[in-house]
């Protein structure tokens, strides 16, 4: 007798996303390493699904206005952050120190969009018709995040916030003085 692996691949879309939210908290605390070549891969993709979306989203003015409010609203998080960002020099090694406030507001905004759309997604009647005929995967792709303007916002909100937090913070990091590190001892390194 053969496993059957069909009842539990619904499962494997949510657990790389609480994956992915897990990591994406646990950056909001403590120091960082300065990964300059990670956070420029980050930048790239987070632009690069940003001008995927927006061909499909600028049919309707309430979708282009979801955008720039999305938009601008990341870029301003993003400038508050990273202007409130520390630096820590460790032995030769930089480390950021982000504000964390500003991170988990942007992580808990998309996380609460996120679980609001799965509900909204079971709870319209159509449960155990989307459980039998929809891949959960399916119902959190591209094109069904351009089917809501507000969900479409806070998806820009996220891309705006870490591609501008990322790109002060890379071209702070390349201009930074000693003066303006802070000196960590060995004692107080995890």
């Amino acid at each position: 007798m053969q496993p059957d692996f069909s009842t539990i691949g619904p499962f494997l879309p949510a657990a790389l996303v609480m994956f992915a939210v897990y990591r994406r908290f646990r950056r909001n605390f403590g120091r960082q390493p300065l990964r300059p070549r990670r956070m420029t891969i980050r930048i790239v993709l987070l632009a690069i699904i940003g001008c995927l979306l927006l061909p499909e989203a600028l049919r309707s003015a309430g979708y282009l206005t979801a955008i720039l409010a999305g938009g601008l609203l990341g870029i301003a998080l993003g400038v508050w952050g990273a202007k409130r960002t520390r630096f820590l020099q460790l032995g030769d090694r930089l480390y950021y120190v982000p504000h964390t406030y500003t991170g988990v507001a942007v992580s808990l905004l998309f996380l609460g969009r996120l679980v609001y759309r799965i509900v909204q997604m079971y709870s319209n009647g159509n449960a155990a018709h989307a459980a039998n005929t929809m891949d959960p995967a399916q119902a959190l792709a591209p094109a069904s995040i351009v089917r809501s303007p507000l969900t479409l916002s806070v998806f820009f909100v996220l891309i705006g916030y870490y591609v501008c937090y990322y790109s002060i913070v890379l071209w702070k990091s390349k201009h930074i003085k000693t003066e303006d590190t802070e000196i960590a001892s060995a004692a107080a390194s995890p």
